[in-house]
């Protein structure tokens, strides 16, 4: 370093990062808006609903002589694993460091703080929507579930332009914001109780969607809700659109319709959602919103190549914290022991792990016991949900065999049947 450089560095006033206070909140989010690139001013309505659903111990920010210049905030989740059972997860959010304050190891502090912070709470993982690939597998996550999008072309969809319902004796119907705000909780608990990668949605996740709640900086459109009754009148599904108003010059409508959701707790209630929305009159066109990569849909129409993917891309990212009972928590399909050496940089997970499975439940404990399998915490994230496969992680040089045909046991021992799927953004 030059001279002047030292010189400069020495005399930068030290940077102060603390958990915020109420009264700094309003420019916490304006920082956050900075590092979104969002306009940096923040609405009375937008301060105070975020202040009341944001707790304060867990919410850091760094600051330069009084300026919020870095963000960091968690909340308490629940995630749901293979097997059914929901786990207490730590899910990070607000993350940004202002473009003045880049590469000082502001985010790999206040990282390093909410983690330590989740272990000591008994949080078994932590997670996240990575904005960027290459930022967070330093600091132990590892991409646990992917997202694709469709967009369909419903002219070649095949379907049968007289449908006028399901076949199966069940029946769709609209609803609207109050409805689903009564129907939609008990729905989705069920739902995700049989998605691995799911996690928990709380009271202002239904009011934000249902715009009960609205937010200054994203204008609010009313969707359209349909709702799926199984024959028996039960409520097994529930779709949320949008559709845009084109026509051509020939006036023929080539409008769009953008499914914001759709949930289906049978392969039935999916069907006739699907089938639905690409027979509404005047809609060419429909976006699926983010889907699972195996999501149905496809394979739901006559002509399949009426879907075309637009987006297929990693989701939710997972940092195991406590490997024993992440481990213990999910079931596993087979049979069979595999000692796992878990590499963690922070030490948070680090060590030497024997884990017995069967489809009855599984034990798992430390040991001293010869590593079958080396990998870094990262990479047990990747694995946690069944969607990766640890012989492919072995090729990429990712994983590490100590006993031949290690890779493929674990594999036989963790993937699952249907790839792991996150609906939410968070």
């Amino acid at each position: 370093m030059s001279p002047s450089r030292r010189e400069a560095a020495s005399v930068r006033p030290a940077l102060d990062i603390r958990t915020v206070s109420e009264a700094e909140f309003g420019d916490w989010l304006k920082a956050v808006n900075v590092g979104f690139l969002r306009p940096p001013v923040v609405g009375e309505n937008d301060l105070a609903n975020r202040l009341a659903n944001s707790d304060l111990a867990r919410t850091q920010g760094v600051f330069d002589n009084g300026r919020c210049v870095a963000t960091f905030r968690s909340f308490a989740q629940e995630l749901t694993v293979v097997g059914g059972a929901a786990v207490p997860t730590s899910a990070v959010t607000n993350v940004t460091v202002s473009p003045t304050h880049r590469r000082r190891g502001l985010l790999s502090r206040m990282m390093a703080n909410d983690l330590a912070a989740a272990k000591e709470r008994g949080e078994v993982a932590a997670t996240l929507i990575a904005a960027e690939y290459p930022i967070y597998g330093r600091y132990g996550f590892g991409p646990a579930t992917w997202t694709a999008e469709w967009e369909v072309d419903t002219g070649r969809a095949g379907l049968d332009p007289r449908w006028s319902g399901p076949e199966d004796g069940g029946r769709v119907e609209l609803a609207d914001a109050e409805d689903v705000r009564k129907l939609g909780p008990e729905l989705f608990e069920r739902f995700r109780a049989g998605q691995p990668g799911a996690v928990s949605r709380n009271a202002r996740w239904w009011d934000l969607t249902t715009g009960l709640v609205r937010r200054d900086d994203q204008p609010w459109t009313e969707p359209f809700w349909a709702v799926y009754r199984s024959a028996a009148g039960e409520v097994e599904g529930l779709a949320a659109y949008h559709a845009d108003e084109t026509w051509t010059d020939a006036k023929q409508p080539l409008n769009t319709a953008t499914v914001r959701g759709l949930l289906g707790l049978t392969p039935a209630a999916e069907r006739a959602l699907w089938h639905f929305v690409c027979s509404v009159d005047w809609i060419t066109k429909v976006r699926t919103g983010y889907r699972a990569p195996d999501d149905l849909l496809p394979l739901l129409l006559p002509d399949p190549r009426a879907a075309r993917m637009v987006t297929h891309a990693d989701f939710l990212w997972l940092r195991v914290l406590d490997v024993v009972r992440a481990l213990e928590a999910r079931t596993y399909a087979s049979s069979g022991t595999l000692v796992l050496e878990v590499t963690d940089a922070s030490g948070l997970a680090s060590g030497r792990y024997r884990l017995d499975a069967d489809p009855a439940g599984a034990s798992c404990a430390p040991t001293t016991s010869s590593p079958d399998l080396t990998l870094d915490v990262r990479e047990l994230g990747t694995l946690y949900l069944g969607d990766e496969s640890a012989v492919r992680l072995a090729a990429l040089g990712r994983a590490a065999e100590g006993t031949a045909g290690a890779a493929a046991r674990a594999d036989a021992l963790l993937r699952t049947p249907r790839r792991a799927w996150c609906p939410d953004m968070f």
